[in-house]
């Protein structure tokens, strides 16, 4: 309760005047998380928001106090039976991770001890540390790299460029801006970079064309000979190239760059390698990857993510340089009231904020500490490589199958592929496929996503779940086979044909 002061008015907090309500609304908000978690098989994958639930979440703003416990039960009417679907074990869309419940009890503790990890001397800032070294070790790098949490990829590769642009451009970029040079910046990736690279090239003031798109070969990989090219004409032309991005797995195929070529590329041209390993960089794990993969450890700049291939709770990512100096070069700032003291609070701390944009940060590194000390590397490792061997179980029923046909190499774990049928024209075939996937996901049972390849949609599977299982596959391909004949094989039908088993999986 509050209490008067001085003078006779209350002063309010807005912590609880009922301390043990809360207590028991907690408790009853873990028992429903994790009941939720433990029966994600027997709700659907996803399902629409119904027009109820999108008036309710457009009202306004409430002036009156509610109640934590309305607030908590109009979440759970209103907000918790929608969700994206990505936790399920049937999910595959895009490139999701699937969650931890102890990453998300972890959420709740970081939460509940609430610090911004910046730069004061505290546990929070100290895990951080732990958690580089520890990640930094898992995929091989030497601990000189410097490393930061990060929300993402995305974030992580607006870091690694910034401080790629500020090394390699022959001015002060930080004091006189890009227009400190005649000599216009350039960098170079593949047509299947993803989408966060043009956005970091756009917001470093550098401009959308100065990301060369450079085209791929027959499995989706940067043709490297063009790359060189490329390069070179640009230098003859007077501009400056700076940086190469090489696909540690490409958002649409899962395909993986020749990083030995781009190495020596970057090498002998005094070029930045950049890798973008959002999800693909965590197979590193596997030994039996490190072949496909090629030297991570030669990059100057690594981004990658917790919270799709190690399965975190949204939202954690890492970002790896080797140049320590140069990567704080471009982000420190130490105003007076945020300098170190020579004791207390701000004096030893490790000043995060100097890597990256971020002041205020939440402390994503506690889901990251508590998940790997529940599991141990060795049961991530596993994790990963069995949604490989998924990834390659559901190619080869795929292959078996005559209206499914692979549209790409299946190189980690997203398999591409289309339902086909003779005698239709390309067109129609790629109204089919769409209008597949559309069905799927509205049916609740299976989720994938759709991309083009060669002009062509397919529906494109992204297995980075470690709850499916061999069941979860079959019934993808039965139901992709069901719809597809429904919308485009009517004459079977009518003939009284019996649907047979399409599942093609052992």
């Amino acid at each position: 309760m509050s209490e008067p002061a001085e003078g006779g008015h209350v002063e309010h907090t807005l912590d609880p005047d009922d301390w043990n309500e809360l207590r028991a609304l907690g408790h009853r908000m873990v028992d429903d998380i994790l009941r939720d978690m433990r029966t994600l098989r027997e709700q659907p994958v996803w399902r629409p928001v119904p027009q109820s639930a999108r008036d309710h979440l457009r009202a306004e703003v409430p002036l009156e106090p509610e109640g934590a416990t309305a607030a908590y039960e109009q979440f759970r009417e209103h907000v918790a039976p929608y969700p994206r679907g990505n936790n399920h074990p049937r999910y595959w869309g895009w490139v999701n991770g699937t969650g931890l419940p102890l990453g998300a009890l972890a959420d709740l503790l970081a939460s509940a001890m609430n610090p911004s990890v910046a730069s004061f001397e505290s546990a929070a800032n100290l895990v951080e540390e732990q958690v580089l070294g520890w990640l930094k070790s898992m995929l091989g790098f030497p601990a000189a790299f410097s490393a930061v949490l990060t929300s993402g990829s995305s974030m992580s590769n607006i870091i690694a460029l910034a401080v790629a642009r500020d090394a390699r451009a022959d001015f002060d970029v930080r004091r006189h801006g890009l227009a400190g040079s005649n000599a216009r910046l350039v960098l170079y990736g593949s047509l299947e970079t993803h989408s966060s690279l043009q956005k970091a090239a756009e917001l470093l003031g550098l401009g959308a064309d100065a990301l060369r798109l450079v085209p791929t070969d027959a499995d989706f990989r940067v043709d490297v000979a063009q790359l060189e090219r490329a390069i070179a004409t640009d230098r003859s032309a007077g501009l400056r190239p700076f940086c190469v991005v090489g696909n540690v797995g490409t958002v649409n195929t899962g395909a993986v760059d020749d990083l030995h070529a781009l190495a020596n590329l970057c090498s002998r041209s005094e070029l930045w390698l950049h890798l973008d390993g959002a999800f693909g960089a965590l197979a590193w794990l596997c030994p039996e990857m490190r072949g496909v993969l090629g030297p991570l450890q030669r990059a100057d700049s690594l981004a990658f993510d917790l919270h799709k291939w190690m399965y975190l709770p949204y939202d954690v990512g890492c970002v790896f340089v080797r140049d320590a100096a140069a990567h704080r070069a471009t982000f420190a700032v130490t105003p007076s009231y945020l300098s170190a003291s020579p004791a207390g609070g701000n004096g030893h701390a490790t000043r995060f904020p100097d890597y990256g944009i971020e002041l205020s940060r939440r402390f994503r590194a506690l889901k990251v500490w508590m998940c790997l000390k529940e599991h141990g590397v060795r049961r991530f490792e596993d994790q990963v490589r069995q949604n490989i061997g998924q990834a390659h179980d559901l190619e080869r029923a795929i292959r078996a199958l005559p209206n499914l046909e692979l549209a790409a190499p299946v190189a980690l774990n997203i398999v591409c592929f289309r339902f086909v049928e003779a005698g239709l024209s390309p067109r129609a075939l790629d109204e089919c496929n769409l209008a597949i996937v559309a069905r799927i996901q509205e049916g609740g049972r299976v989720f994938a996503s759709h991309t083009r390849l060669h002009e062509r949609v397919v529906i494109r599977v992204a297995v980075t779940n470690h709850r499916s299982q061999a069941e979860d596959f079959r019934l993808l391909v039965q139901e992709i086979e069901r719809h597809g004949r429904e919308l485009r094989a009517p004459a079977a039908q009518h003939n009284g044909a019996a649907p047979r088993d399409a599942s093609g999986l052992t």
